[in-house]
């Protein structure tokens, strides 16, 4: 077998099977024209080596065979790629939350090995970190291998294009209170942060829940704790498969208001009167929860203990000795009753303030966006 049915064996084996002997026979005519030229400017045949020349000009078999093949040339094209990005970004900051709260449940239970549950989290971390973004690019690789193109890639107005600032750091900063310039061609210009930013994020925080709330989702930190070398298991109270289609519904309706938040993010009083309700729900399922006392179960070698809480836990003393406690199964359960509690309540203030906040801004004349 000579250079040339070598080479074009090896591109055809790339193609499909109805169009490869007709794209065979268009580089063979290619390649035999080439060293024709070739062969009558130098007045001889050409070596192996002269011929191997020329073929490396046409292009490695792989790159000849793509210029042939129907579709994309990538799996995210330019198009997708800076919402495959932010998708990525948002992901992992959601992932990296879970796992700092995994390992601060962890070494608050005082492991025998601090630095084994912090490499722990790591391994948790970018385990789970590379799945997501192989789920992500295996969609957007889909998306462009078949052409599709989500609504808002393709039907889109100019007063909604505030979402492509995300991909600039600056907006992010404006987002989160500065309000740093960028000078560009023209005079400087303030940077606005994206009003839909947050409700974005809210979305897809919110959809991680729900996954995870209904099962489709595993963290597997979250249900074992390290005690003392051995895994403490957790099981929830009674009161959580009471509330279920409760809370599953409450975060279901977030998800609306966000969403509907991001279609109309200058819809100020609708939204408000929308979040008043969802805040008010949000606070009813906290305070059933706290009244509930039972939360979770640690199970140990059929020793059990519960994490539990009233009112006599919300005291400043008792917070700050949280360090001094036990690290046995009941210390253990003691110290995460006391954070529980605390967050609960931090929880349920933080809902009175979005409903007063609310209720402000349904009585605000609504805003316009300039321009």
């Amino acid at each position: 077998m000579d250079l040339i049915d070598r080479y074009l064996n090896a591109v055809a084996a790339q193609l499909p099977q109805d169009e490869r002997a007709d794209i065979v026979a268009e580089l063979r005519d290619l390649i035999l024209s080439r060293f024709e030229a070739r062969e009558e400017e130098l007045g001889r045949p050409l070596t192996e080596d002269e011929q191997e020349a020329i073929l490396h000009e046409i292009g490695h078999p792989l790159v000849v065979a793509a210029r042939y093949r129907k579709g994309p040339d990538s799996l995210v094209g330019p198009e997708l790629f800076p919402y495959w990005l932010f998708a990525v970004k948002a992901g992992l900051l959601l992932m990296l939350v879970v796992q700092a709260v995994v390992l601060f449940i962890n070494l608050i239970s005082g492991p025998a090995n601090a630095g084994q549950s912090i490499a722990q989290a790591f391994h948790g971390f970018f385990g789970t970190g590379l799945a997501l973004i192989g789920a992500a690019t295996l969609a957007a690789a889909i998306f462009e291998h078949y052409g599709v193109r989500p609504k808002w890639l393709t039907h889109w107005r100019v007063k909604d294009l505030g979402a492509f600032e995300l991909a600039d750091p600056a907006a992010w900063g404006a987002s989160v209170g500065t309000s740093p310039r960028v000078k560009l061609w023209a005079p400087k210009v303030e940077v606005k942060a994206w009003p839909g930013g947050e409700y974005l994020f809210s979305f897809l925080a919110t959809g991680l829940f729900v996954l995870w709330w209904v099962g489709v989702l595993h963290f597997p930190g979250l249900v074992h704790i390290e005690l003392r070398g051995m895994d403490a298991t957790v099981s929830g109270g009674p009161i959580w498969t009471t509330l279920f289609g409760a809370i599953l519904f409450y975060a279901v309706a977030q998800m609306a208001i966000d969403l509907a938040s991001l279609a109309r993010p200058y819809a100020v009083r609708m939204r408000a009167a929308a979040q008043v309700v969802i805040a008010g729900a949000g606070l009813w399922l906290t305070w059933t929860i706290f009244e509930a006392g039972h939360w979770f179960t640690l199970t140990r070698d059929g020793e059990t203990a519960r994490i539990a809480g009233d009112w006599s836990l919300l005291d400043f003393d008792r917070l700050r000795a949280m360090g001094d406690g036990a690290r046995d199964l009941a210390g253990v359960a003691g110290s995460l009753s006391l954070v529980m509690t605390w967050v609960l309540a931090i929880v349920a203030i933080s809902l009175v303030f979005k409903i007063a906040a609310n209720l402000w801004r349904l009585v605000q004349p609504e805003a316009r966006p300039a321009g």
